[in-house]
């Protein structure tokens, strides 16, 4: 499996794209001590996820983030994903 690159020139060698899209979590990481609380910590985890999952998808976080909360206010459960722009 550690070879699929060879296979496949889609997909990248290494992730550095990854770890770079991740230096803000972890420079972050301090922020989250001042939650206070293991479920403050999982929330903000969740809305990073998100955050960078709207970006990669090529949406701006801040109107996701709004139409999704208005989605799930309007029909309760749902997910809505980020758009893709690709």
């Amino acid at each position: 499996m550690l070879t699929v690159f060879l296979r496949n020139p889609v997909v990248p060698i290494d992730n550095n794209h990854v770890e770079r899209q991740m230096r803000d979590m972890v420079m972050g990481r301090k922020n989250h001590y001042g939650s206070k609380s293991k479920r403050g910590t999982e929330v903000a985890a969740l809305f990073y996820s998100l955050i960078e999952t709207a970006r990669l998808r090529g949406e701006e976080p801040g109107h996701y983030l709004q139409r999704a909360a208005l989605a799930s206010i309007e029909n309760p459960g749902s997910v809505t994903l980020p758009k893709s722009q690709a």
